[in-house]
């Protein structure tokens, strides 16, 4: 008989057809069994309820051990659509105080948020009061699939430091795609230390196991909660501000616009950091955070912009210290180089004002009368008397600018807070871009000499100046938190950092601080029995009026304090700079106000410079 080899070639075909599909069984079977993991999860829904315990957030201490920010629980109600049984909705809408189209709209909200699961817990209503909670746990049986998450919110002994504490707001997606611990109806930090600490606040979340019956219904712990895991707490963290004196400085902002930080200069540790108008901390906190959050962003007052941090002001004659240790360093004066003054800067067709005081004038006396002549002097012959120094004016403008750099002006200090402003500091090929490359000289740019001009820095920049003066040429990076529970603190919190300057020359500009306080523009500042060293600035404003800055320390030997005060608007510096960073010194010093600078302080609490910041409602 004949072979058919078509019938032969057909079985091949077949069975490897049946092998094939074999194969693909397999791999499916095999991926739904070990691989994919959803189908284990409804099955394992069946049987257990997974509900996550919150850790207890960590608290905040002041640097004197006063409990600053703390927890109270509260209360979300939580459902696991799934296991949603008829109940009577007008009972519950009754028993939460919830009308029932708010009911209908949590419920429609509910099911169209990012990582809805009927199978999974999901948030119905948040921060129960007390009286709400209280009822619906009598009656919470009425309502199968519901059930109580506690959580906790943030409260206030001290209501102030508002930009520096932050708040914690619920998370968005964008943070569950950043960060695998958060899920939908999280918490985390917002804004100030609540953000920047929030991997060591946070805590380690726990888990429940609850076991089901056929039904449904919960039947208790599994196996007597011997798979629970407790939740861990976050640590706590000690913050280096005195909340004392942080109200204190705050009270003396009121109707202000600007911005106070005081720096212990040994330590690099903020002592009080302002930013006015300021908020109230509280009200960024419970079921009324969103709608205060709107009203504080639309507050033409910007409260939540933090100036201390961010604010890129002129800084003005508080600059004049950081030229005199330029100039001192370069070997372009001595202490004993002249300038003359005669009511001003005169340079061919140029000229600077300048108040009345003795001419030619020194770098001390110049510190201590805030001449602006000699500034633009010693300016004009860095960048333009010195080109067998230099080779050009770009190139001497470029050591000038190194200097600043390297005394921390022109980029981000670090400072252990989010939001951080730079400040500008222009480099020669900001000028060569508009002037065109070797047309330009000092006379071009001399407001820079003086703080003006494209010069611009932040409050903090300015006290970490002031600070490093006091230490008479070093500065640690300014933060705002001392210790944290049971971890040692980054390096870059204790490490020195030396600018370009030797310690010398920041002898001689203290000296030059002091003077302004014993018979300059600082003379307010003066204290009896503690040598405070100052510098005024007035920063010009085309917008309005001038700005009024002060930066200080105290005492002038070991000092233990330094400040910076930025009042917008607010005309000289002698007039509410000098008065309030010395009320400050004076405050933190001796933990008062002596009984003959009193009217002072009345008078700074009182006053109201907000009313000239051009902003139409007051």
């Amino acid at each position: 008989m004949r072979k058919d080899y078509r019938l032969e070639k057909r079985k091949y075909v077949i069975g490897g057809f049946i092998l094939i599909v074999a194969i693909i069984y397999i791999i499916r079977l095999f991926d739904l069994q070990v691989c994919e993991s959803k189908y284990k999860d409804y099955a394992d829904s069946n049987a257990f309820l997974r509900r996550t315990q919150y850790p207890s957030r960590g608290l905040m201490y002041d640097r004197n051990g006063k409990l600053v920010v703390f927890n109270q629980p509260a209360y979300d109600v939580m459902i696991i659509p799934r296991d949603v049984q008829e109940f009577d909705t007008l009972d519950l809408c009754e028993t939460l105080n919830i009308s029932r189209e708010q009911f209908d709209k949590r419920i429609y909200d509910m099911k169209h948020s990012a990582g809805y699961s009927s199978y999974t817990p999901q948030k119905f209503i948040t921060h129960l009061s007390a009286q709400d909670y209280g009822r619906l746990q009598e009656k919470l049986y009425r309502y199968p699939g519901f059930f109580i998450q506690k959580r906790i919110l943030r409260q206030y002994n001290y209501l102030a430091a508002a930009n520096v504490l932050g708040n914690i707001r619920e998370v968005s997606d964008k943070d569950i795609e950043a960060d695998n611990y958060y899920a939908s109806g999280d918490y985390c930090g917002d804004l100030g230390v609540e953000k920047s600490y929030e991997p060591y606040l946070r805590g380690i979340k726990g888990e429940e196991i609850l076991i089901r019956d056929a039904h449904g219904r919960i039947q208790g712990k599994y196996e007597d909660g011997a798979h629970d895991i407790s939740p861990i707490s976050g640590k706590n963290l000690k913050l280096s501000l005195d909340i004392e004196l942080q109200q204190y400085a705050e009270s003396l902002m009121i109707n202000k616009i600007g911005a106070i930080v005081a720096i212990e200069p040994s330590t690099g540790e903020i002592l009080a950091m302002v930013s006015s108008p300021t908020y109230d901390p509280t009200s960024l906190i419970g079921r009324q955070r969103g709608g205060n959050y709107r009203k504080l962003i639309n507050n033409k007052y910007r409260p939540l912009y933090d100036r201390a941090l961010k604010a890129a002001y002129p800084p003005g004659s508080t600059f004049k210290p950081s030229q005199g240790l330029i100039l001192r360093e370069e070997g372009i004066v001595s202490l004993s180089t002249a300038y003359p003054c005669t009511g001003g800067f005169r340079s061919g067709g140029l000229k600077v004002g300048c108040h009345g005081h003795e001419s030619p004038i020194t770098l001390q006396p110049a510190l201590r009368t805030s001449c602006n002549a000699y500034f633009c002097w010693g300016l004009k012959s860095l960048i333009d008397n010195h080109m067998s120094k230099y080779g050009s004016h770009s190139n001497a403008f470029e050591v000038w600018k190194n200097h600043l750099v390297s005394m921390g002006f022109g980029y981000k200090l670090g400072i252990d807070l989010p939001g951080e402003g730079r400040g500008f500091i222009p480099n020669s090929k900001t000028y060569n871009k508009v002037y065109g490359e070797g047309r330009w000289s000092a006379n071009t740019i001399i407001s820079i000499a003086i703080g003006q001009g494209e010069i611009c820095a932040t409050p903090l920049q300015i006290a970490n100046l002031c600070a490093t003066i006091a230490n008479r040429g070093w500065y640690i990076t300014p933060h705002v938190v001392k210790e944290i529970q049971d971890t040692v603190m980054p390096e870059e919190y204790i490490a020195k950092h030396t600018p370009t300057i030797k310690s010398q020359y920041y002898d001689e500009v203290a000296m030059g601080m002091r003077m302004a306080v014993t018979g300059g523009t600082c003379r307010l500042a003066a204290l009896d029995s503690i040598e405070v060293c100052g510098k005024t600035g007035t920063a010009q404003n085309p917008h309005g009026r001038d700005h009024s800055a002060f930066m200080g320390f105290a005492p002038y030997h070991n000092p233990e304090i330094a400040v910076c005060v930025y009042v917008e608007n607010a005309g000289f510096g002698a007039t509410y700079g000098v008065p309030i960073g010395s009320l400050i010194i004076e405050k933190y010093l001796t933990g008062k106000i002596s009984e003959k600078r009193k009217y002072l302080e009345q008078r700074m609490l009182e006053s109201n410079t907000i009313i000239y910041s051009g902003v139409k409602k007051h």
